[in-house]
């Protein structure tokens, strides 16, 4: 099948124009696939990682070993999400010949931004477990895309420093549960842990 544009367009979240390597604490929210369960269990307000959970958590905290410009703030692995504040400090990405650009385009990555950062993230906890499954559902571990809130003073990132802390307390009414949608409880991945 050929690429048709008015078929096969993947409408971007990211805001237009907005230069995503600027320096700035950025809230970000990565799923699971079909919001399966695969990183643990919360038990009595407390987040219980089980093997794939700690590969999410282990790669989270590796991010600024291959991003040294990055910075990790409070983040917390769910069951079938996470939450972490990613902060880009002020320290320059070195350039490499060619980089000039600094909003994504499709297929076009922007060295250091926030996405690159991301794709890279889920590029590697999906390559680990497959090694780990022995499988190659590489598509079916994350959602497409994740959610960016783009923190602009100090009251608001305590706000979300507090709702991700709180975060495994508040799992039953969390709206990523799978118990507020019981009819989609379809495993699309079935890994021996």
């Amino acid at each position: 099948m050929s690429y048709n544009p008015d078929k096969h367009h993947r409408r971007s979240i990211r805001l237009k124009g907005y230069d995503y390597t600027q320096p700035g604490a950025y809230y970000i929210t990565i799923c699971t696939k079909a919001r399966q369960c695969l990183f643990g269990d919360v038990v009595k307000g407390k987040m219980r990682l089980n093997s794939l959970g700690y590969i999410a958590f282990n790669y989270w905290q590796a991010i600024p070993d291959h991003f040294t410009h990055i910075q990790l703030d409070v983040f917390v692995v769910m069951p079938n999400h996470l939450h972490g504040i990613l902060v880009i400090c002020d320290t320059p990405i070195p350039a490499q010949p060619g980089d000039n650009q600094t909003t994504e385009t499709f297929s076009k990555p922007v060295r250091g931004s926030i996405p690159t950062v991301i794709r890279t993230y889920k590029a590697a906890v999906t390559k680990q477990i497959n090694l780990l499954g022995n499988t190659t559902h590489t598509s079916l571990i994350w959602q497409r895309n994740f959610y960016e809130h783009i923190n602009r003073d100090e009251k608001s990132l305590e706000t979300i420093r507090r709702y991700i802390k709180e975060n495994p307390g508040r799992w039953a009414e969390d709206p990523e549960n799978p118990q507020h949608y019981p009819k989609n409880q379809n495993i699309l991945i079935d890994l021996p842990f």
